[in-house]
Formats: C-alpha cells, structure tokens, sequence
C-alpha cells in the first residue's frame, strides 16, 4: 500500500463503499488512524478524506468524525435528490424558482456591449469602483443606519472578507473573543493565522457584555467577531439594548467588533453594530447568500482608521474581487434584481420553517421563523455523534454542535438543519425522519 497514491486509496474506497463493505454512517477512523493502518503518509490520509468527501462519499469534519454518506436510499424512503446525492442539511445554498433568469435579464447589457464587458474584464482594487461604492452604500443601510461609500471595500466573497478582516487586524498570538457557538470557518481561519479564540459566553440575546469584560480581564482581546443577527447556528437576533450595551463595553475597553451580517438580509433586524460604535466596527456580508455562492462580492464596511490595513490584507492575501463579478454585483443591486430575490428567499425560508415546525413538532427545536436553519436539541437518550450517524445511514447530512464549538468538549447535545439546500418535498421527507429518528429508541437505529 505504500507506493500507491492516495487517488488510488480514494478509490478503493470508493468501491468498498458501493459494494457495502463500508457502511452508510460508519465512522472512519482518524486520520493519524488511517494513515499507520495504510502506511502511509499523514498528508496522503488527508488527501484521500478530502477526495472521499469532494466525491460526496463521506462527511464531517476536523473534531467530530468522518462518516461514511448514504450512496443509495432504502427503496421504502425516496430520500434521495437526482444522481443519488444525499439529502444535505449541512449546508445553506438557497436558491429560489427562476433566479438563473433574473440574473441573465440583468446582465445582457452588459454581455452585449464590448465597451462594457471590456472594462469589467479589468483588475479592480480593494475599493473597487465609484459606482460600486455607491451602490453598495444604499443596499447595505438598514435599521436607520447607512454606511459611507467611503468606507466600503471589496473581496471575493464574504469568507474572503473574514480572513482578510482576521487576517489584519487579530496579529498570530492575538486573543479574538468569539461567541462560544459559531461559524466553523472562523475557527478554521484563525487557527491558520495563529489567532487564539475566546469562547464568550451567551444568553437568548446573544453575548453577554460581562462575558466581554471578564474575557478582557483575564487577558487583553484584540477584537470580537460577533453574528447579531440570525446567529448562525442559533437562529436568535441580538435585541437593539443589547448591541447598545456591546458597543459601550468595547469602546471602554478598545475593542474592535467584526460584526458578521450575512443572514441579515432575511429580516427587517435591527441595525449593526457600527450605528453603536462606528469608529471601532468593522462590517462584513456579501451576496452569496442573497444570489449565489458561484458569482458574488463580499462586502467590508471599515472605519478610514482601519481602512488600509483592510485593503493591504485583501491585496496580499488574492482575497479581491474579480472586475466582472463586481460589475455584475452593481447591475444586480442597482437594478432590482437582488431584492426581487430577496423578497422571494425570505418567503421561502418563512415556508421551509413551517415544514420544520410541522415535521419537528414536539421536539425541542429553536429558530427563527424567517431563517435557513434550526437548532435541534436532542432529547437525553440520544448523543450527537450518534444521531449524526443514524441520520447519514439514511442518507441525510446534518452537522453536530461539536462542529459550531469553539472549545472542544463543551459543545452542547445538538445538531443544526440546514434548511435551504434541498427541494422542499424532499426537505419535508428527510426531516420527516429526522424527527422519527429523534423521537425513537438509538439502541434500535442500526437494524430498523
């Protein structure tokens, strides 16, 4: 085994699991594990679990697991979307009926005229363009608030956006405050760039600004990177006393909030936090959700004292936005074409809730009614990891809290749906058996 490459191993694999010699839901060992069971390299394992999971053979993450995904549903459940893919309630890719044409009709100017899609074909800076600033600017004021053209820059999408804004501001060795439940590339990111995480403790309104003081006391923070609106994967919206009493604590004790918007645009919510303590917010979103994840622009709303240190970290960092995708991002925002979208995704995420509430009823299930996602406590008799496996074995992907923790064994006993992503015939069947799943007997999962 030593001299074969680990696209080989992959398919192997592979095969072991359509024959049924692997298992839907079966856990695979560490990668450490498998790499001195195959002898081979750490780096080749790696490699084999990332082919196995782009294959969509496999799912999990660093610090829970990799199971084994279901390639083929019991004919007696019709879990399973075209070309055999597993139903995904991990992720949220929200897409509504006749989007594509929305986009098309928008961009066909700008396809037909050469003088404009040449000039889009061009290399753009962090700031982008006067239009786009402009643009950007009006579509991204809420709650009484509207930020500066001045004061917005570009990146690729909002996960470029995040790693840039850590990038510059949190130095390797710096603390972040971070709420105790989180978005899993934050976690990813800062363990790249050295950053050390501080879990902040939280209630129904989100982070609590003693948790913030105690935090600075114990030893100095840089910033908090913080989702106050649609908290992902919470689903809860920090009340406007709340952000009122955040902003105060950082700017008495020199804090940065990083405010992480992109779910903000599903509600008519408060404002950020930067109508609170504009010098010392810094605000991210992005059209990913709104539109689509393929073609989009992160948006960074940065007070002039951190704008350059912003910039130069999108600049080093290839974290900028394509000239074409900016382009497009103007038409669409200017024109009407994202809040037609927009209206139409809140709709469906009020719809898909229903679904949950219906499908979920009884069980202790916490969202809100206008989001993308759940947050489903299990009951005691079951644990996460467990349930994770019961539901991949039905060839339904959910993700545990364990992956939302910032320190490791303190994740609760939960599990976040994903609601966006599937049909909504096929959402109502897999969380259908979700809630089966939840409400029966884990001793008997494996052999019902």
């Amino acid at each position: 085994m030593m001299g074969d490459t680990y696209q080989a191993i992959a398919d192997g694999m592979a095969a072991d699991i359509a024959s049924g010699r692997l298992r839907p839901g079966e856990r695979l060992p560490p990668q450490r594990a498998f790499a001195y069971q195959r002898g081979i390299a750490s780096s080749t394992a790696a490699r084999v679990y990332t082919e196995l999971r782009r294959r969509g053979l496999v799912a999990g993450e660093v610090g829970r697991g990799t199971f084994v995904r279901a390639v083929q549903t019991p004919p007696r459940m019709a879990l399973v979307e075209p070309a055999g893919i597993a139903v995904d309630l991990e992720l949220n890719f929200p897409t509504v009926a006749g989007q594509p044409a929305l986009l098309a009709r928008s961009l066909n100017g700008l396809i037909r005229r050469a003088g404009d899609l040449g000039a889009s074909l061009q290399p753009v800076g962090a700031s982008g363009t006067s239009a786009a600033r402009q643009a950007a600017a009006a579509f991204l004021a809420r709650g009484g608030w509207s930020p500066s053209a001045a004061d917005i820059l570009f990146a690729g999408n909002g996960k470029q956006a995040i790693a840039a804004v850590l990038a510059a501001l949190v130095m390797p060795g710096e603390r972040l405050g971070i709420e105790a439940l989180t978005y899993p590339l934050v976690k990813s990111v800062a363990a790249r760039l050295g950053i050390e995480l501080v879990a902040l403790g939280m209630d129904d309104d989100g982070v609590l600004p003693d948790a913030v003081m105690a935090a600075q006391r114990t030893a100095p923070m840089a910033a908090v990177y913080l989702q106050p609106t649609l908290h992902n994967p919470l689903g809860t919206t920090m009340p406007v006393h709340r952000r009122k009493a955040l902003a105060t604590v950082c700017r008495r004790h020199d804090l940065i909030v990083v405010e992480d918007a992109v779910y903000a645009f599903l509600i008519d919510g408060p404002p950020p936090l930067a109508a609170f303590a504009p010098e010392r917010s810094v605000l991210i979103d992005s059209l990913s959700k709104r539109l689509s994840p393929g073609l989009t622009a992160g948006f960074v709303v940065v007070p002039a004292a951190l704008s350059e240190r912003v910039a130069a970290s999108l600049r080093t960092g290839a974290w900028l936005v394509s000239g074409f995708a900016l382009e497009a991002s103007v038409r669409w925002m200017t024109d009407g074409t994202v809040q037609t979208i927009i209206d139409a995704k809140r709709h469906d995420a009020a719809a898909r809730q229903a679904i949950a509430r219906d499908k979920l009823a009884g069980l202790a299930v916490r969202c809100d009614p206008r989001s993308y996602h759940c947050w489903l406590v299990l009951p005691e008799t079951w644990r996460a990891d467990m349930f994770v496996s019961a539901a991949a074995r039905r060839g339904i992907a959910i993700t545990p809290a364990s992956a939302f923790a910032v320190r490791a064994g303190h994740a609760p006993n939960a599990c976040r749906l994903a609601l966006a992503s599937p049909a909504p015939i096929v959402l109502g069947e897999a969380l259908a058996v979700i809630g089966s799943l939840a409400r029966g007997d884990p001793q008997t999962w494996g052999t019902e």
